[in-house]
């Protein structure tokens, strides 16, 4: 299962939660997310480091976000946290892995990879912030609209 880690959705959570702007400190931070303390204090600091976010020293200090929302972008979250996005060892560039000579199949593992990339590239934080409709997979959309059943006399749900 390709799946990212729990520090990565909790970092995504906590950049989410600086989209607002302003200042919030770490605690601040944990507080709003119910995320422990010292996860946000960790993470903020792996953020901190990829550019994602800077701190303010002083009274009234604490955290902000570098860049505006739609300009991080799903892909910058995870190399945070997990560094780049790859598939396989030969996914992550030329000579990382012990049999790239007799492989056959590696040049496919990298055009998955970087479709994934483009993926991940493509998803602002925003996007992933928004509630709107427009941003869910057609799955989902297709799935909440056969749930959705028109009302009709008498305030009972119609036929689905």
């Amino acid at each position: 299962m390709l799946r990212i880690s729990r520090l990565t959705d909790y970092a995504t959570v906590i950049l989410a939660s600086l989209a607002g702007g302003g200042l919030a400190s770490a605690a601040d931070i944990a507080d709003r997310t119910r995320i422990g303390l010292p996860t946000v204090s960790k993470l903020l600091k792996q953020l901190q480091h990829a550019g994602l976010v800077r701190s303010v020293r002083g009274a009234h200090g604490g955290y902000q976000l570098t860049r505006r929302t739609a300009e991080i972008n799903a892909a910058d979250i995870i190399d945070a946290v997990e560094g780049p996005v790859a598939l396989t060892e030969c996914a992550t560039g030329a000579g990382q892995c012990g049999i790239q000579a007799t492989c056959q199949v590696g040049h496919g593992w990298q055009r998955i990879s970087i479709a994934i990339r483009g993926a991940l590239t493509g998803v602002s934080l925003d996007e992933l912030v928004r509630r709107d409709a427009q941003f869910a997979p057609p799955e989902l959309q297709r799935a909440q609209a056969a749930r959705w059943q028109p009302l009709v006399r008498g305030g009972k749900p119609g036929p689905a």
